[in-house]
């Protein structure tokens, strides 16, 4: 095994201690890891990606229900549209990408060049969410729950499902503050919440891939393991270590590597 490949697979690791720590934002490192690191095709990456989020999610999901964080009727609502969107992303739009968009002269607007721009962008829109000054907060802890807001839900869950299945990552970073303005939870549940959601809807998106990906499945459990033990190890640290820092820091590291991305991806076009 290359040092390259060795430093993939300690990105797992990574990936899952900073869900373990900040409950969130991890997982949006697994697709530049698989890319960079595991030498991926973009879109093989988000495929995959949709894998090991879904299978960490999970086993925070598990541990929420224990505890009875999770608001299941709004979970229902916003993760029946979702996964439809992402399933039919998956399973139909990505498999049929053009593999040129369009060329100028010796550039060329490629199907891989397209998914990473815009998983890029989706990286500086999340690194912004963890930085920015105060964090969202419900007002009540009463929900006012009417066919408006199913409505509201609705339309998000089809963005998030779009994003997800388009960039294979869990879109927590919109989730949790739809559920928090839009059904008025409190920040604790909507984090549960989202957390069961991202879990049904990535798992389900990866399901449209196996048709039309080819799996290496030695891989993709090796990666989903050690990023499910850093999870662990990111729970335990949690206890003794301020998320709201930590958040911040990874949110500034976050932005620099969408950055990096772009004039990488774009340099590479050249």
């Amino acid at each position: 095994m290359e040092l390259i490949e060795i430093l993939g697979y300690f990105g797992a690791l990574i990936v899952g201690l900073v869900l373990g720590l900040i409950g969130g934002g991890g997982s949006i490192l697994t697709v530049p890891i698989l890319v960079y690191f595991l030498g991926l095709n973009p879109i093989t990456a988000t495929g995959y990606s949709l894998f090991v989020v879904g299978t960490t999610a999970t086993i925070g999901t598990f541990r929420n229900i224990k505890q009875n964080r999770i608001d299941f009727k709004t979970a229902i609502a916003f993760t029946i549209p979702s996964v439809i969107t992402v399933f039919m992303i998956r399973s139909l739009v990505i498999p049929n990408l053009p593999n040129v968009f369009f060329s100028i002269y010796r550039f060329k607007m490629t199907n891989s060049l397209f998914i990473m721009l815009l998983f890029a962008f989706i990286m500086l829109m999340a690194g912004w969410s963890m930085i920015k000054v105060k964090t969202i907060e419900s007002k009540s802890s009463i929900k006012t729950f009417n066919s408006s807001h199913y409505f509201a839900i609705g339309t998000q869950a089809i963005g998030v499902g779009v994003l997800a299945g388009l960039v294979g990552a869990g879109g927590g970073f919109l989730i949790v503050p739809a559920l928090v303005l839009l059904v008025k939870l409190p920040i604790k549940k909507a984090i549960s919440t989202s957390l069961f959601i991202i879990a049904i809807q990535s798992l389900i998106g990866f399901l449209g891939d196996l048709n039309t990906l080819k799996i290496d499945w030695i891989l993709l459990i090796t990666f989903s393991s050690i990023s499910i033990i850093g999870i662990f190890i990111g729970l335990s640290l949690s206890k003794k270590i301020a998320a709201s820092q930590l958040k911040k820091g990874f949110g500034y590291f976050t932005i620099f590597m969408s950055f990096y991305i772009i004039i990488n991806e774009l340099l590479n076009a050249l």
